[in-house]
């Protein structure tokens, strides 16, 4: 390869190409190279992993002559004229129309194309170019022709594409033809010496995969579709491997670099709490305590995700981990997206332990009293505080302000602090830190769950992630691969599916009337709005809008109003009144997503539902039918297109959440969830995690059993160096040295 100079330079690592920029090949100035950028296509590795979105292979299409009225197809040809003008809209005579006419031809006949409104046909279509036209054939006045066929630029002409069959159509950027794009590609391969493999020769024998230079030349100009296949299971692979051995790296230095916590308690605390519950525990929830259990027992800091359906029990099994460390004489911290979802585990935390009479009443006494003189007094106390942002130390013990929460904190006297971000934030600290719940991980960064673990001192805390949010096990693997996984897949015994039906806004009716003959037996009923105030932007139903239209509909049911836009004591003060039945039907925005208890909840009603994503239904449909009555879910909703169609019929068909989350990624695909984490794995650019479920097995099965090898891939300098350039800084923290 060459700089812009014409020295030569010598490329031999997808490091390097990352970190040489487009303006080195030749032909690519600054204007170029900016409008290439446009296409995400920075470096010359981005180059390389630029593929084909798809391949049309010359040898099946017909030629022109034989393309018949009515068929659908792709033709292939030289545009040899094209014109526009302007016509008069018959209805609308100060109105024009704007054509664009275009005649193709083959070796064997011509066809016209016509477009509408889309001027800038006229120049997308120079005379002498090659197209590809998609479409359907009709008649008109005696001809063939094609009305707004998709057009594809094959370039000024078939170089280097006539004795292949197959046509790569690559994605480009306005100010650039599909030619030119090609020829960048073409440039870039060319001029790049061969890439080195940084894939262990002996996996690559086992898996079958081609050589990686060879597979970047398939991918993009291929011989036939197996070529194409083969190239891109290699690339495929390529891309699972760096990020699962990054993960991996990161697993193998979380169980044997950092000094954790060996927990060594009696199990008398967490047996008092087991025990003393009004139910018993699933034997999926034995199972994952058991699981915990032994994390915590071992000197190496705990990393585990605990996934579970909407109330399958994750907080019964959260706070039997906290326990464990609270009865060794450390604290537990749980950290919260939300202050309605952090007053909903500080209250679920106290009922928990009121129930098994571990009552948190001692709380704020003033002096931390040891196990020892806890269980000799008649029984053990743990004191438990709520911290957020806004709130006040009241819950944690009359007449104790924020300071005096945050010393008694700081000095140990707090057993468990449930709170939201606010528990990182300066001032707030940990005597003996040991355990740490994060609930619903997907709405933190990376960044805030290490500065909650940075509050410990000591020693590493263990680290329990937990998430309603069901993750398909294959992007469970990719996501969160550094952790271990336990699951709760089993729901409490009479908990039934809740009823799901979808309604046009048209029979909005039978949502109400259900809502009211629940009413009438004494229960109550949520109503979700996408909105909280009335946009001129957005038409959908908004939640202070709709609290007054409700309460004139419904003249004889007790109306509220909950969203995120209020003050933590007013809504702190709605919550409590409508857990103690003051509240008929809460109107609210998703700030009751997650996380919001009230067993007397039967019903569920989302407006416009066609505007959250499958995950946020799912949620939603978990607030109700907590108790002993069984719960509805009613969608009120006329989607506008083909996506929110799919998702409506998925939620009134599936009740299992894994299965919904499939669907989910499927619908969506995976470059929406991949954010979620806040981490480079936007970079998957060929990969699909349920696609591709088996590459991304056995690319993790290799690279957790190189690292079981190599632990800190001192013996791989060159593959560590294409992680880091290929990830980006956002996963640069999972090789950190």
């Amino acid at each position: 390869m060459t700089d812009s100079s014409g020295t030569v330079m010598s490329v031999t690592s997808l490091a390097r190409l990352a970190e040489t920029s487009t303006e080195a090949l030749p032909g690519i100035g600054p204007k170029r190279a900016a409008t290439l950028a446009d296409l995400g296509i920075r470096n010359v590795a981005d180059m390389l992993h630029h593929v084909p979105r798809r391949y049309i292979d010359r040898s099946s299409k017909p030629p022109i002559a034989d393309i018949n009225v009515g068929d659908e197809v792709t033709l292939i040809g030289e545009v040899v004229n094209v014109t526009s003008r302007r016509a008069a809209v018959r209805r609308s005579p100060k109105r024009s129309l704007l054509i664009v006419e275009a005649v193709v031809r083959d070796e064997t006949a011509s066809m016209k194309a016509i477009w509408f409104n889309q001027g800038f046909r006229a120049g997308q279509l120079a005379e002498g170019s090659w197209v590809a036209l998609s479409g359907e054939v009709e008649v008109y006045k005696g001809s063939l022709r094609m009305k707004m066929p998709e057009v594809d630029e094959l370039g000024a002409s078939l170089e280097g594409l006539r004795t292949g069959r197959l046509v790569p159509i690559h994605s480009r950027a306005a100010k650039l033809s599909l030619g030119d794009v090609r020829r960048a590609i073409h440039v870039a391969l060319r001029r790049s010496d061969p890439v080195d493999d940084t894939v262990p020769v002996e996996f690559r024998a086992v898996r079958g995969l081609m050589d990686r230079h060879a597979a970047f030349h398939s991918i993009h100009f291929p011989e036939s579709f197996d070529e194409v296949r083969r190239a891109r299971r290699r690339l495929v692979y390529d891309e699972f491997f760096r990020l699962q051995t990054a993960l991996a790296v990161q697993k193998k230095r979380l169980a044997h670099e950092m000094r954790g916590v060996a927990h060594r308690p009696s199990g008398e605390l967490v047996g008092s709490f087991v025990g003393g519950l009004p139910y018993a525990l699933t034997g999926a929830q034995r199972r994952v305590i058991d699981e915990i259990a032994a994390d915590l027992r071992s000197p190496r800091p705990m990393h585990r995700l605990l996934q579970g359906e909407v109330g399958s029990g994750k907080t019964v099994v959260a706070m039997s981990a906290l326990l464990h460390g609270v009865e060794g004489d450390w604290q537990g911290a749980i950290m919260a997206p939300t202050e309605v979802l952090a007053g909903q585990h500080y209250l679920g935390a106290r009922s928990l332990l009121a129930q098994a009479r571990l009552s948190p009443d001692l709380a704020g006494e003033g002096t931390r009293l040891g196990m020892e003189s806890l269980f000799a007094s008649g029984g053990p106390a743990v004191r438990l505080a709520l911290l957020t942002g806004s709130t006040a130390a009241a819950n944690y013990a009359p007449g104790i302000s924020r300071s005096e929460l945050l010393a008694d904190a700081a000095a140990g006297r707090v057993d468990i602090l449930v709170g939201t971000h606010a528990l990182i934030q300066e001032g707030v600290g940990f005597d003996r830190l040991g355990v740490v719940v994060v609930d619903e991980q997907h709405r933190f960064g990376v960044a805030q769950r290490v500065q909650l673990k940075e509050k410990a001192d000591l020693a590493a805390p263990d680290l329990l992630i937990m998430t309603a949010t069901p993750i398909p096990r294959t992007l469970s693997m990719t996501l969160y691969g550094d952790l271990d996984v336990s699951v709760i897949d089993e729901m409490p015994p009479g908990r039934a599916p809740v009823a799901t039906e979808r309604v046009s806004r048209r029979d909005e009716g039978l949502a109400w009337r259900l809502v009211e003959r629940e009413a009438a037996e004494g229960r109550q009923a949520f109503v979700v709005c996408p909105l909280v105030e009335d946009s001129p932007q957005v038409e959908a139903a908004s939640a202070s809008a709709e609290r007054e239209r409700l309460s004139a509909l419904m003249p004889g049911l007790r109306v509220g109003l909950i969203h995120g836009q209020l003050k933590a004591a007013e809504k702190e003060g709605v919550m409590a009144a409508f857990r103690a039945g003051e509240i008929d039907v809460l109107v609210s925005t998703t700030v009751v997503e997650v996380g919001v208890d009230v067993p007397n909840a039967t019903v569920m009603v989302v407006e416009d539902a066609d505007r959250f994503g499958l995950s946020q239904l799912h949620q939603l449909r978990g607030r109700v039918g907590r108790g002993e009555h069984a719960g509805s879910c009613v969608l009120i909703a006329d989607p506008a297109g083909a996506e929110a169609e799919r998702r409506l019929a998925a939620m009134t068909k599936i009740a299992d959440g894994f299965k919904l989350a499939e669907e989910d990624l499927r619908i969506r695909g995976q470059g929406t969830v991949f954010g979620a984490r806040q981490s480079g794995f936007g970079d998957l650019r060929l990969a699909d995690v349920l696609a591709d479920s088996k590459t991304l097995a056995e690319a993790r099965q290799d690279a957790f059993a190189l690292v079981e090898s190599d632990p800190t891939l001192s013996g791989r300098p060159e593959l560590v160096a294409e992680i880091r350039a290929m990830l980006g800084e956002e996963m640069g923290w999972l090789l950190k040295s």
